[in-house]
């Protein structure tokens, strides 16, 4: 993460994802987080920092992935704030595991809490080493709180309750929590000289509660916010100009916030009618690989015109000679890959298929090269294919740019590598 950022990001977005990022509930096809998905990577991904926040355990996370077309964060902080894990492969944040150990004990937490009948464990996978998860009556809560705390503090445990959900309720080492996980994270970036710009905190109920009260943060709550965040904004924040109530669900208020506080572009390639019309006023090839996968979807579901105008302009972007190197091995001329797409004009017409672009990350190799890297999902039904993808360009100052090479191979994460349908 730190690697690639040669300065400070220009936007860090720290998101829950249940029915903030993902809409459970209102958009089956996850239209909202498909735009603002396109609008990442082709505006954002290069110079800024995409951070989960989210009450699920890594497990639960992981399912979620498997489920809906997320990207992959820059960081991810599980299980209300008590585990930060980084890139990839998810390289645990130690230090904060160090800070929660604090006048933590686990087993007197489990021990006092199970003397509660009106607190019920939820499952096993919620169940984390520096937060007990229980389910709760909402009239309850008071109570319950007021009779534990001091029983835990008597003990020299210190902890944080947080309910949220209608019915969620959990136990959590005092230092733990979203915006103490954020608070963490922001003063980690200064130290390395990497301090956002701006950073916006996104968020639909409770437990996002504490990332709307760190400073020099924005704050967004999507319009489905739950009554008991809503409660807390009436009282704390109704006159704080920098979190606002979004009219949009889910994704889409994310990406309507970005454009109330200025923070960016917030017009997602997804909403751009006609690509051909489409100039990016950056210099990022990433932006012609989002649109080229984006066409490619449209082209099959045949949502655009069929005519030669699109295909002759892709084919004049690419070089005489390019090749194209499939995911079985094969090579052909990019060329010939394209107009090889005439015959598959429409055959995903009224079918669930969706196709985005993932860690669009492009490098400029030498003078006048770029080389982008991406994973590319195809997703057909239930049936989800990913190709880790790079895509050589070059461009000479004022004619755009060139595809050189394409190589694709399947990714670790598609489990079924079914060469025959899948075409680029």
């Amino acid at each position: 993460m730190m690697e690639r950022l040669t300065s400070p990001p220009r936007l860090m977005i720290v998101s829950d994802l249940d029915e903030t990022m993902v809409d459970h509930h209102k958009d089956p096809e996850n239209l909202a987080l498909l735009r603002f998905n396109s609008l990442w990577e082709d505006a954002y991904r290069h110079d800024s920092l995409l951070v989960f926040s989210t009450g699920r355990a890594q497990t639960m996370y992981k399912k979620l992935r498997k489920e809906k077309p997320l990207l992959t964060p820059d960081v991810i902080i599980t299980s209300v704030g008590t585990e930060i894990a980084y890139g990839n492969s998810m390289v645990p944040d130690d230090n904060w595991v160090e800070i929660l150990n604090k006048k933590w004990d686990r087993g007197i937490v489990q021990e006092e809490t199970s003397k509660f009948p009106e607190l019920t464990l939820q499952g096993e996978t919620e169940q984390r080493p520096h937060k007990l998860s229980f389910n709760i009556d909402k009239s309850k809560v008071k109570a319950v709180t007021k009779e534990l705390s001091p029983r835990l503090e008597k003990r020299g445990v210190d902890v944080k309750f947080i309910f949220s959900g209608g019915n969620a309720f959990d136990v959590l080492a005092k230092g733990g929590g979203k915006g103490q996980a954020l608070a963490y994270l922001l003063k980690k970036l200064k130290t390395e000289g990497k301090l956002p710009i701006n950073t916006l905190a996104c968020g639909d109920s409770g437990n996002d509660t504490e990332l709307f009260t760190i400073p020099n943060v924005y704050g967004v709550m999507v319009s489905n916010a739950q009554e008991e965040l809503l409660e807390w904004y009436a009282e704390n924040a109704k006159d704080n100009a920098n979190i606002i109530h979004a009219s949009e669900r889910c994704a889409g208020g994310i990406t309507q916030a970005i454009g109330h506080f200025k923070l960016g572009p917030n017009l997602s390639p997804r909403d751009v009618s006609d690509f051909l019309e489409c100039k990016a006023d950056n210099v990022n090839p990433g932006h012609e690989v989002v649109k080229f996968f984006l066409f490619y979807e449209r082209w099959r579901r045949g949502e655009v015109e069929n005519c030669t105008t699109y295909t002759s302009s892709l084919k004049a972007s690419c070089h005489p000679s390019g090749v194209f190197v499939h995911p079985s091995g094969a090579e052909k001329s990019l060329r010939d890959t394209i107009d090889e797409l005439g015959k598959y004009y429409g055959d995903k017409k009224g079918k669930k298929f969706r196709v985005w672009t993932d860690q669009v990350l492009a490098t400029d190799t030498t003078p006048g090269t770029w080389i982008v890297k991406l994973d590319k999902w195809e997703q057909t039904g239930d049936e989800r294919k990913c190709c880790t993808t790079t895509v050589k360009f070059t461009s000479k100052e004022g004619e755009g740019f060139v595809w050189e090479h394409v190589q694709q191979i399947w990714s670790e994460e598609t489990e079924i590598k079914d060469d025959s349908n899948w075409i680029i």
